[in-house]
């Protein structure tokens, strides 16, 4: 049986093409994944499925959902389906959920106005337990870590019955334990359901097998077999993404130790009277990266808010004090939050530049290196990918000069050949500026190929 049918779908922006024409069949217990670079069309081409391309972008070509024909130029069609025949697990979490209701209320309010289920308080309870949630119902979402979130979240898509579920990104941000969990949980959905997913993880691909089709572009370049595609890949582009994998990456020379940036002794950060993790001792000097894993929750993000002042801390943290505030900056898990929405770019960085009296000339040459068009300026933060918005995040922290920057999950949102680009350009740029990073993450091979050292957090 064929759950979901696309016929040449395209994006266009006025007169400019965004999106070359796609044609995908997801039959019941099927998989189809979508890989691709940050900016190749994959969300594009799962917003044009589902009806929720941002405003000026239009689709167009023939889609059926089921029984029912669709027109991708008129995605107010779809909007009957949602969460009952066609379901999305979002990229941006914490912008899906309500920030005004905890996590048991607004999954059981899902249980209830769009399955109907007789008893939504306890289907919500048994399904936060099944994805290890079980302190998380009485949160809400700004309390929660980036992957609880984006558990909660899943949970959310799934609780009202859609046998079509579109993943946007769902292991991301997740340690391996939880991909795996939510790994096992996407391929039981499997069962009489499709999926169509959008990521950037090769291990999730091979994992959910199915098709795989490849983007560049706006282009489909490479489609097949999962097992074929990412064993025996054709196109160069698709060696290319296995081959970035930071497995491979070689290992750069430690930077020494300098006179220091911040010191830490007996550091730790406590929430509601209890510390987050075992006290830490530890220095940071010019130029060298400091790396932060653990599972989700344990307190890597507070860790750097931290280090920032942006949270109090226990035990003893010196700072130089010849550095002003801004020497120390941050890039953000989740951009989007820390963008304005109803602005451009451009009239977002001209704030930035004309605030802290910034050459305008420095601008250029940075979208060179991070591989960003001049272009995407012009458009508002929703109109730009997730790998492209950190990308310009890390331009707008880099033109501030900082000292230290906290970069939280700075990759989780780009494929495996820009996240090798963006990192090795911010690894060059902190060692020729001197600029210190303390780089948080769940991807461990990541973590030892760039770090002069690794904290390992665990829960206490």
């Amino acid at each position: 049986m064929t759950l979901l049918q696309a016929k040449d779908i395209t994006v266009r922006t006025g007169a400019e093409r965004l999106l070359d024409p796609v044609s995908l069949t997801l039959p019941a217990g099927r998989a189809v994944t979508v890989l691709g670079e940050s900016g190749s069309g994959k969300s594009l081409l799962a917003q044009a499925i589902l009806g929720t391309l941002p405003r000026g972008l239009v689709a167009d070509g023939e889609l059926r959902v089921g029984e029912t024909k669709l027109d991708p130029a008129r995605p107010q069609g779809s909007r009957a389906l949602w969460g009952r025949q066609i379901a999305v697990l979002p990229q941006e979490p914490w912008l899906a959920l309500d920030p005004l209701m905890t996590g048991h209320y607004q999954l059981a309010e899902v249980f209830d106005l769009v399955a109907a289920d007789p008893r939504p308080g306890r289907r919500a309870k048994a399904d936060l337990a099944e994805l290890g949630l079980e302190g998380a119902g009485g949160k809400y979402p700004w309390q929660l870590s980036g992957g609880m979130a984006q558990r909660l979240a899943f949970a959310a898509a799934r609780a009202g019955g859609a046998r079509i579920t579109v993943a946007d990104e769902p292991t991301k941000g997740l340690d391996s334990d939880r991909r795996d969990d939510v790994l096992a949980l996407l391929r039981r959905g499997l069962e009489g359901g499709g999926l169509l997913t959008i990521t950037h993880d090769l291990t999730l691909a091979a994992g959910l097998g199915g098709e795989i089709l490849v983007m560049q572009g706006g282009t489909v370049v490479e489609r097949g077999p999962a097992e074929r595609v990412l064993t025996a890949p054709e196109h160069p582009y698709t060696r290319a993404l296995i081959a970035a994998d930071p497995a491979h990456w070689p290992r750069p020379d430690p930077m020494p130790e300098t006179a220091p940036l911040l010191r830490a002794e007996g550091f730790t950060v406590a929430r509601d009277g209890r510390s987050l993790f075992a006290p830490l001792d530890f220095t940071l000097s010019p130029g060298q990266i400091l790396a932060v894993a653990g599972p989700s929750g344990c307190g890597k993000s507070s860790l750097g808010n931290a280090l920032l002042g942006l949270l109090p801390h226990q035990g003893r943290l010196w700072r130089d004090p010849a550095l002003p505030k801004l020497a120390f900056q941050k890039l953000w898990q989740d951009p989007p939050a820390a963008f304005p929405a109803r602005i451009t770019l451009a009239e977002g960085l001209d704030d930035l530049l004309a605030r802290h009296r910034i050459d305008r000339g420095r601008v250029a040459p940075l979208l060179d290196r991070l591989k960003l068009s001049p272009d995407l300026l012009a458009r508002r933060p929703g109109a730009v990918s997730g790998g492209e918005l950190q990308r310009i995040a890390l331009l707008r922290a880099l033109l501030l000069d900082p000292a230290v920057l906290f970069a939280d999950e700075p990759t989780s949102r780009l494929d495996p050949v820009t996240q090798a680009l963006t990192i090795r350009l911010m690894v060059e740029i902190g060692r020729e500026s001197g600029m210190a990073m303390v780089i948080v993450s769940h991807d461990h091979a990541l973590l030892e190929a760039i770090s002069d050292r690794v904290i390992r957090l665990t829960p206490i």
